[in-house]
């Protein structure tokens, strides 16, 4: 009877340990399923799309990057953006490392500029994987800047990673990725549409 207590226990506690894991996550991917605006499930979570006449009011960030200069939304006025929200020990950041590299190389020479979100690392950690993955571009740290994270708050939860958002030449958001990048041909689909479009 004992036994049969404690394997009750154990798996109630293992049920509320997922929940606990996926919850955040779920919202926000299911947020993405059902919004109005026009978009596909992809195989490896969500892909949404903006329509031009239906984007928000243009993103203002400003954050320390891993290497300590000051990096804001200023610097990428007029040139379509990709943001992408990562850490270091997220399995699935590292997994789709490759991809986000792909896809800035196949696009920066087109004016593409990508940037990093780190939610959770300091500059130590941050930098690590910086230099094991190869990542080309810059990061900013959002751990313990508030306002850094209230700016993105419309757009991605910050609990939630990884998460890439195409912004287009006014600043608006034009297009997001919930979850890991299984190629660089969605991303840089999304990049292509938003530098075709006319500023």
């Amino acid at each position: 009877m004992r036994r049969r207590i404690l394997s009750a226990v154990a798996v109630l506690a293992l049920a509320v340990g997922l929940a606990a894991c996926s919850g955040a996550n779920d919202d926000l991917s299911n947020q993405y399923r059902e919004g109005n605006t026009q978009g596909f499930i992809s195989s490896n979570g969500t892909v949404e799309e903006i329509p031009a006449a239906e984007r928000g009011e243009a993103l203002s960030f400003s954050g320390t990057a891993v290497d300590g200069s000051t990096v804001s939304s200023d610097e990428f006025a007029g040139d379509v953006l990709v943001l992408n929200f990562w850490y270091a020990a997220c399995g699935p950041c590292r997994a789709e490392a490759p991809f986000l590299e792909e896809a800035y190389d196949d696009t920066s020479a087109d004016g593409a500029q990508f940037l990093g979100v780190n939610i959770y690392d300091g500059p130590e950690q941050a930098a690590s994987f910086e230099k094991t993955y190869g990542v080309p571009y810059p990061s900013i740290l959002a751990r313990g800047d508030v306002d850094l994270k209230l700016e993105f708050a419309d757009w991605t939860s910050l609990q939630a990673a990884p998460t890439t958002l195409v912004v287009d030449r006014e600043g608006r958001v034009a297009a997001r990725l919930f979850g890991q990048l299984e190629d660089a041909s969605t991303l840089r689909t999304l990049v292509d549409d938003a530098l075709a479009e006319e500023g």
